[in-house]
């Protein structure tokens, strides 16, 4: 079941959507400074089970994926 998003959801597919390469969460984080590594991370996993956004992890850092709008990167 789908619920409305946010504004930090928004914010986020925004940023993914004008991106054109994918995004390192730390990028994320970077260009979103008003908000904490931990609702950041939260809303990112929320959209990827949303089926809203792609994510990959990447290294082994915790937190440490790539992320990119779902279609935008697909042939």
């Amino acid at each position: 079941m789908r619920r409305g998003l946010d504004k930090l959801g928004k914010k986020i597919l925004d940023l993914l959507a004008q991106a054109i390469e994918p995004l390192e969460t730390k990028e994320i984080e970077l260009l979103l400074t008003k908000e904490t590594r931990t609702k950041i991370l939260y809303r990112l996993n929320f959209l990827r089970g949303e089926g809203l956004l792609k994510g990959k992890p990447v290294g082994s850092g915790k937190g440490a994926w790539i992320w990119w709008k779902r279609g935008v990167f697909e042939k």
